[in-house]
């Protein structure tokens, strides 16, 4: 019998305070405030940052639910999607409350994003200044930790071809060879470039080396009989264009 009782008392004792979780959980909200069905009846446009990464967590911890958690991290990115966008699965999962699989969503997320950011919508527009340059490019460098040259690759209405990389380096400098951009141009018919590369610092000041490469670029283009459109430094801080500035 003593046994029956203690069987009978453990289902009957209360839970203890530790146990239960310290917030209230999202589906405990009201239906209008809940992340999901918040963005079905007003459109993804009228939820904060916190509140699309909440959906794509999807769930919280004991003591945090899953918008406590994204406002926490986005507050330590310091509000930042670009800070986020630049971290790797170890980095988010220093999160309390992401784990691999969290982790692995949000990195998804902030890679669409910027190949969204990447697509042009209309190939056949031609690249006629540096901003359109910059924004064909800025997704896919300006949050990178290191260097990356690229050229773009255009005919003869500036319509973008192909885009090489050509080289990738360390934090503040890559070793560019002008053999391998004439040679991509060569390849795919191109009647004109437009080199791209970023500086991670965030300063869109042109470096000696950025002065010397754009030389040597525009004399081989010159031999080539090859227009050098531009030479476009791209940072988290917008663009320099060595074109606007009267240096090719």
């Amino acid at each position: 019998m003593k046994c029956v009782f203690r069987i009978i008392f453990r289902k009957l004792a209360p839970v203890k305070p530790e146990d239960k979780p310290t917030y209230l959980a999202i589906n405990k909200w009201q239906p209008e405030d809940r992340p999901r069905e918040k963005l079905l009846e007003k459109g993804a446009r009228n939820l904060s940052s916190a509140e699309l990464l909440a959906i794509l967590i999807g769930s919280g911890t004991r003591n945090e639910n899953a918008l406590d958690i994204t406002k926490r991290i986005l507050d330590e990115c310091g509000g930042s999607l670009r800070q986020l966008g630049r971290m790797d699965e170890k980095e988010l999962m220093r999160h309390n409350g992401i784990g691999s699989a969290k982790a692995v969503k949000i990195m998804a997320a902030c890679e669409l994003s910027r190949r969204r950011s990447e697509e042009t919508g209309q190939r056949d527009e031609p690249i006629t200044s540096a901003q359109a340059a910059y924004n064909l490019m800025r997704g896919q460098l300006e949050d990178l930790l290191h260097e990356e040259f690229h050229v773009l690759l255009l005919n003869n209405n500036l319509q973008l071809q192909k885009k090489v990389l050509i080289a990738k380096g360390g934090l503040t400098a890559t070793e560019v060879d002008v053999r391998l951009i004439m040679r991509s141009a060569l390849e795919h018919h191109a009647t004109a470039i437009i080199a791209c590369h970023n500086h991670p610092s965030g300063s869109l000041t042109p470096s000696r080396a950025d002065h010397s490469i754009t030389s040597r670029i525009k004399k081989a283009c010159e031999l080539l009989q090859i227009n050098l459109v531009d030479h476009v430094i791209i940072s988290c801080e917008g663009f320099y264009s060595f074109a606007e500035h009267g240096q090719i």
